[in-house]
């Protein structure tokens, strides 16, 4: 396994033992090194070197509350701000975010802030709550649930761009109970020991999302709540959309329900107090392509003629946050 990967990994192991997750090593060690063994992304190891070419600048005036904020540009030099620059490009594209760092914006295609800002106000409390967030990206909200004093805060995910991108931004915030491990929620055994878990932008993607709530639930200790992001339409509890090819241009878009049938399917699953948090239509402004993101965004995916459409002629996006309490 490649070095510095193995050195997150043995961090992450020492914090899953001391927050009470040491269960989870029954597992997950051998999970790991089934992803060691079936080979990464050819530019992984390429990637960490890399990481380890940032420079080494002491964690300061790290802000975490109300966005990711990492040091000012008055703290370092010029020659260390375009060596930043220039390590951080080689992990385009940048999506979930946005970072500031040492002066320096970080402009993602999501400005996953809005979301956050949409979410944290209906939320429980995450003080000293141990959090799981399931299909985390590059880790963005991780930073803002430790912002919310979690006590440890685990995200899943296995683009191992993100993991990439994580890593160069903890490399600057120091360390901290926060953790991001290769893996899908299908590898996952069943924990019963989280007391929050967000599972945002993932639904959607999955085959048989029954089975995938069902998965989330078995993450969380009874009580626990589950923060759930995901498509919706338009509709009563009997209407689920499928799109017969793309959406959106996203080939990987199975089941699109509405708020009352999502709603009914955390019911079935077994769990209590579903509450709707906040159905918004994602605009262009919150997706969008950047400097740090030069591919084709959202505004290239709507009918320019008609921007409440998909080019493929079905309802713009459209995302509802719900909110739950396992059985």
């Amino acid at each position: 396994m490649n070095k510095l990967a193995l050195q997150w990994f043995d961090e992450a192991y020492q914090c899953l033992v001391t927050q009470g997750l040491s269960h989870w090593l029954q597992t997950l060690p051998a999970q790991l090194a089934a992803w060691d063994k079936q080979g990464q992304h050819g530019e992984f190891d390429k990637w960490c070197r890399l990481i380890e070419k940032l420079p080494d600048l002491p964690a300061q005036d790290v802000c975490i509350k109300d966005g990711v904020r990492i040091g000012e540009a008055t703290n370092i030099s010029e020659h260390q701000h375009k060596q930043i620059e220039g390590l951080l490009r080689q992990f385009m594209p940048w999506r979930k975010g946005p970072f500031d760092i040492y002066g320096m914006h970080l402009d993602t295609e999501w400005r996953s802030d809005w979301k956050w800002d949409r979410v944290v106000e209906h939320i429980s409390s995450l003080k000293d709550r141990k959090v799981l967030d399931v299909g985390c990206g590059s880790g963005y909200h991780l930073w803002r649930m430790l912002g919310e004093d979690a006590r440890c805060v685990i995200g899943i995910d296995p683009t191992e761009l993100f993991l990439i991108q994580f890593q160069a931004i903890k490399h600057f915030i120091g360390p901290r109970p926060v953790h991001y491990l290769p893996l899908g929620i299908e590898q996952m055994q069943p924990l019963q020991a989280f007391d929050t878990v967000f599972s945002m932008g993932v639904l959607y993607h999955r085959k048989d999302p029954m089975q995938f709530l069902e998965q989330l639930k078995l993450q969380l200790r009874r009580g626990g709540e589950l923060v759930l992001e995901t498509l919706v339409v338009e509709g009563d509890t009997s209407t689920v959309f499928m799109p017969t090819d793309r959406y959106a241009q996203m080939r990987n878009v199975w089941f699109l329900p509405s708020v009352a049938a999502l709603t009914l399917w955390l019911e079935r699953v077994g769990f209590k107090n579903v509450r709707l948090a906040d159905v918004s239509v994602t605009s262009t402004q919150e997706q969008r392509a950047t400097p740090w993101m030069q591919g084709q965004s959202l505004a290239d995916f709507l009918d320019p003629e008609d921007p409440t459409k998909t080019i493929e002629g079905y309802a713009a996006p459209q995302r509802a946050v719900l909110i739950a309490t396992r059985k």
